[in-house]
């Protein structure tokens, strides 16, 4: 018998945060389950180590998402990590080459996309300003204060839910109206593009600042497939080269554990 054609050429995802509270890990296993590609990108910050280190947190749904992984690579799948800043400590292991079952570590790669243009593919904390600049307290103070905001959001979301109100981001609705997240946005996007023109790529797909989006810069086609603590995106490539970004937020509010649900499509390119 055949074996069933991948939904996507390929998906990428980043942001999980396994090991924090924020994680929506059942959102992502419903999502693996149900979307397959011949090749998975994880673009970093798959585990939190920083929230690790501070308090261990790590229950049964986490473990099964780095299950749906290896049975996903298992199955064929060629499953690449791209280590971030929330994982760093996999940077340490680099030099002795080491993977977990078949999923491949790397610090960056390369996506001959489709299309046939070459797409850097990163974490993107080495685009970030503070990251640069080597002030580290800060990035762990803003984790603290997104930790909290995230925790806030989640007790207003249930109150939201008995109300039979849909989910509301607190954190994306003070980014989408605070003048310095929207120059950090743009200053990091800019940063990220004019690296890729410098070095020849046609394209980058990154993670990092949790803000999903496909644009052109100056010829530069930016792509950052979101997160999974809040607005659960994932990127996809389609077999005919098409780009687009999947909310599938919505899914996870209604999974009943029924049959296959539609995830919403953002944006298409």
């Amino acid at each position: 018998m055949a074996l069933k054609t991948p939904d996507y050429k390929s998906i990428f995802i980043s942001d999980l945060h396994l090991g924090s509270k924020g994680c929506k890990a059942d959102a992502i296993c419903h999502f693996l389950k149900h979307n397959h590609a011949e090749k998975l990108y994880l673009v970093g910050d798959i585990m939190d180590g920083w929230r690790l280190k501070k308090k261990w947190f790590w229950p049964q749904s986490h473990t099964n998402v780095i299950r749906r992984i290896l049975t996903a690579s298992k199955r064929g799948t060629d499953v690449i990590y791209i280590i971030g800043n929330h994982d760093e400590f996999l940077r340490a292991f680099l030099q002795f080459g080491v993977s977990f079952g078949r999923v491949s570590i790397r610090n960056r790669a390369t996506h001959t996309g489709v299309d046939g243009k070459r797409y850097l593919v990163v974490h993107g904390d080495m685009f970030d300003g503070l990251m640069r600049a080597n002030r580290k307290w800060i990035m762990f103070l803003g984790d603290n204060l997104y930790n909290f905001l995230l925790a806030a959001n989640t007790r207003l979301n249930t109150v939201r839910r008995w109300l039979g109100l849909p989910y509301w981001s607190l954190s994306k609705a003070l980014k989408s109206r605070t003048k310095k997240a929207l120059n950090f946005i743009q200053n990091f996007e800019e940063h990220v593009a004019d690296y890729c023109r410098r070095k020849g790529f046609d394209g980058v797909i990154c993670g990092h600042i949790h803000v999903a989006e496909i644009r052109d810069i100056d010829g530069i086609r930016y792509m950052n497939d979101g997160d999974w603590v809040e607005s659960c995106t994932a990127l996809v490539e389609h077999h005919d080269g098409r780009w687009e970004l999947i909310e599938y937020w919505s899914v996870y509010q209604r999974m009943t554990g029924a049959s296959r649900k539609q995830p919403t499509y953002l944006e298409v390119a």
